[in-house]
């Protein structure tokens, strides 16, 4: 086993309390305890229930040398969202140049980076043991696939994924980042909480396509992150129309403006539309994505246009 390996799976797990060793509640204490609990004075059990309840929960700390950090999210799988994340990073660094860009794949189970960013290969660590993001089409990306074999499957429970999303958000040096943009696994679990309570975000961008089933979950993503207090930037309709490359005659194959419904419901803007087009399924699939392969093509402007306006409503950058 490699040291990054050994650094991602054993690096700082602890399962003992602090003395090291537990020790069972005597009859005399379970009395007391349940003296306390049927008690009058319950204002004061509130409260101390609530100090113990916080002290549980992570202390946000910023990534070292980030700035600020995007996530992109949505409640169901396969509406497009990892294109949308790696097209996203891409396209920040097309409309400023003077802006380091990083992208995080925290899809622990499914990661899409790789291979939609043409990458392979494990990681090199730094002196001070932390993993060095791989490099192409100048950005930094980091992604559970660089730590498996491609066709591995990560069969984890969830204390292990929770360390490893801990490793992939301290354990890499990203030396100096403007932007760090972060690919969600779909839905609304263990790792959109750990990765909304453990760092500041700036943003979330929510992906869904027209349809009525896709809509139900982003709903969900959107409200989990209200919920944990992550501004919603506002959501992009991916997949949005087809149009026939012969005829030009369009097709809203998910429903037509199920997004923009969506959006008015909770009160947020549609950041932009993406078309169903077989460029954007091609380029992604030989890892060329089409904001850097075809950057004049219609569907790359858009991946511009929705950067924009991410870029747009962002709130001051951390010091």
């Amino acid at each position: 086993m490699g040291s990054w390996q050994r650094l991602l799976l054993f690096g700082g797990v602890s399962l003992r309390g602090g003395g090291g060793t537990s020790v069972p509640l005597g009859r005399s204490q379970l009395l007391v305890c349940r003296r306390q609990l049927s008690g009058s004075d319950s204002e004061t059990l509130k409260q101390r229930r609530s100090q113990i309840l916080s002290r549980g929960l992570p202390k946000q700390k910023p990534i070292q040398g980030v700035k600020q950090v995007i996530v992109v999210a949505s409640g169901k799988g396969g509406v497009g969202k990892s294109t949308t994340a790696v097209n996203l990073a891409l396209a920040l660094a097309a409309n400023d140049s003077s802006k380091a860009i990083g992208l995080l794949d925290v899809d622990v189970y499914g990661p899409s980076i790789p291979k939609m960013m043409n990458l392979k290969g494990n990681p090199e660590l730094s002196q001070d043991n932390l993993m060095r993001p791989l490099l192409n089409y100048g950005i930094a990306c980091m992604s559970m696939g660089f730590l498996v074999e491609e066709t591995a499957p990560v069969v984890w429970r969830g204390l292990m994924v929770m360390s490893a999303i801990e490793k992939l958000l301290r354990q890499v040096d990203w030396g100096h980042l403007d932007y760090l943009v972060v690919d969600m696994p779909p839905g609304t679990g263990d790792v959109q909480l750990s990765v909304s309570q453990n760092i500041p975000i700036s943003g979330a961008v929510i992906v869904s396509t027209p349809q009525d089933i896709a809509l139900m979950d982003a709903h969900k993503g959107a409200e989990m992150f209200r919920k944990v207090h992550v501004p919603v930037l506002g959501l992009v309709q991916n997949m949005s129309v087809f149009q026939c490359p012969k005829c030009k005659h369009k097709t809203h194959i998910f429903g037509a403006d199920g997004a923009r419904r969506l959006a008015r419901t909770l009160d947020l803007d549609v950041l932009g539309d993406i078309p169903l087009h077989l460029n954007i399924r091609e380029t992604s699939d030989t890892g060329q994505p089409i904001v850097f392969s075809q950057p004049e093509s219609d569907e790359a402007k858009a991946y511009l246009r929705i950067a924009a306006e991410v870029v747009k409503r962002l709130p001051p950058p951390l010091k």
